[in-house]
């Protein structure tokens, strides 16, 4: 991989946190569990006091629209297992990444998951980019640890969109 390579992810991924910001800053704490639809996954605080996501294995039809909290736990989620990956360490199971809690919380979690995804990518060379991609395609020798980033970056984009679009249907529904 090239400099200019990198140079390119790491330009997309600022371009798109610097979008997530956008809405970060905005977001109400009455807006992470504002169910816009009935056919609808959130969080639910189970009896311990975690919040626990709605969740299936096999993608229901048809597919739930997510709260805001769904999907910023969906982000920490899939997150947290792919810095796991690229740090060398057991990734953890969907069920051991929980989330915060709504507003606040939320935020500083998603704020230090770019925090350490940063660093992560700093201590990367050239080298490591066209080594296997440790995730999601663990066994897929075409993919390279560049894919992996290119995909966090698609994955965060795609999430960002959602969250943005589920906030402004919520203020233009007050409004």
């Amino acid at each position: 991989m090239s400099s200019s390579s990198r140079a390119l992810l790491r330009w997309q991924f600022d371009l798109t946190w610097s979008l997530f910001e956008y809405h970060l800053e905005r977001l109400d704490v009455a807006d992470f569990l504002w169910e816009p639809a009935a056919n609808c996954w959130t969080l639910r605080r189970g009896p311990d006091g975690a919040w626990t996501p709605d969740w299936a294995d096999t993608e229901p039809d048809p597919v739930p629209v997510p709260t805001v909290g769904w999907l910023t736990w969906h982000v920490g989620w899939w997150w947290t297992v792919a810095a796991d990956h690229l740090a060398g360490r057991a990734a953890r199971a969907r069920t051991d990444v929980g989330w915060p809690g709504a507003g606040e919380p939320c935020v500083a979690w998603l704020r230090r998951l770019r925090t350490e995804w940063l660093g992560l990518l700093e201590r990367l060379t050239d080298a490591d980019l066209d080594g296997p991609a440790p995730f999601p395609w663990q066994d897929d020798p075409a993919y390279t640890v560049a894919h992996t980033i290119g995909w966090v970056n698609a994955e965060l984009m795609k999430n960002v969109a959602e969250i943005g679009q589920l906030r402004l249907l919520r203020a233009a529904d007050r409004a």
